[in-house]
């Protein structure tokens, strides 16, 4: 019965640590996340391993720290600068996720809150250092493109220097002054008008080359034709039709001509 007893009792004690320290030793990584293990009384940091989604057991001393690994998006409101001074509103959204294989890194230079620490002052950062080398007009209009990819190929070096690896830096709006953004689209419209009656000048232009080229090609076959048509090609063309006309079984009426060119005059019906 003593043996039973102390099997019991350590049995118990075991049963009541688990309680105590479960939630500390078993934990389970789920799909599109990843985790590292802090180790205090030991070596610190594990920047050597990366614990994959399942079920995973560790030292109740150690910290075990998950990260979502999976895309996120944060979206920003910011006033900038343009090259004029002029300040723009603009609303910008990143997509992004940490690079799964250099979680302790990240977790090193910036803590879990590296969204805070990390993402957020760089963009704003990189925003404000793009647009301030453009006009409030390029940047509305004439080279947003061009805006819009200086910003996400900055963004995506420095983020991906810092472990985070981006997807998207999206321009969702820029808002103008009433009054600046009517003048650009004023003038945007009054370019538009001036490019469509250009059109309509070349087009017209054109087709007046073409007509001209037409008619010089008709003046030209037309000159060729007369001077070819000389008084002997004429008198024998005569002839010929003259004796079709004879050779044919229709019936006629041939009227001897006493002409210059001789030639005769056939009626028929």
């Amino acid at each position: 019965m003593k043996k039973y007893k102390g099997i019991i009792i350590s049995a118990a004690v075991c049963i009541i640590l688990l309680i105590i320290f479960g939630s500390s030793m078993f934990y389970i990584v789920n799909p599109g996340e990843r985790a590292i293990v802090f180790r205090p009384f030991g070596s610190g940091l594990d920047t050597a391993n990366i614990y994959n989604p399942g079920f995973n057991v560790v030292a109740p001393w150690n910290d075990f720290i998950i990260y979502n690994v999976k895309e996120r998006k944060t979206e920003e409101t910011l006033d900038v600068l343009d090259k004029n001074g002029l300040s723009i509103n603009v609303e910008i959204s990143v997509r992004f996720n940490p690079i799964p294989n250099k979680l302790p890194i990240l977790h090193q230079q910036f803590g879990e809150d590296y969204v805070n620490q990390l993402i957020i002052p760089e963009v704003r950062s990189t925003v404000r250092q793009v647009m301030g080398n453009f006009t409030a007009e390029e940047i509305y209009s004439t080279r947003r493109a061009e805006v819009e990819q200086q910003i996400v190929d900055m963004t995506t070096k420095k983020l991906k220097d810092n472990s985070v690896e981006t997807k998207a830096v999206l321009i969702r709006s820029i808002n103008l002054p009433p009054q600046i953004k009517n003048a650009i689209e004023n003038k945007l419209q009054q370019e538009q008008e001036a490019l469509a009656y250009q059109f309509k000048l070349e087009k017209e232009k054109q087709e007046a080359d073409r007509k001209r080229i037409e008619a010089e090609g008709e003046a030209k076959a037309n000159n060729i034709i007369n001077q070819s048509l000389t008084p002997n090609l004429l008198k024998m063309r005569g002839i010929e039709a003259t004796l079709k006309l004879a050779n044919s079984q229709n019936a006629k009426t041939v009227v001897i001509g006493s002409g210059s060119d001789g030639m005769p005059l056939i009626l028929g019906n």
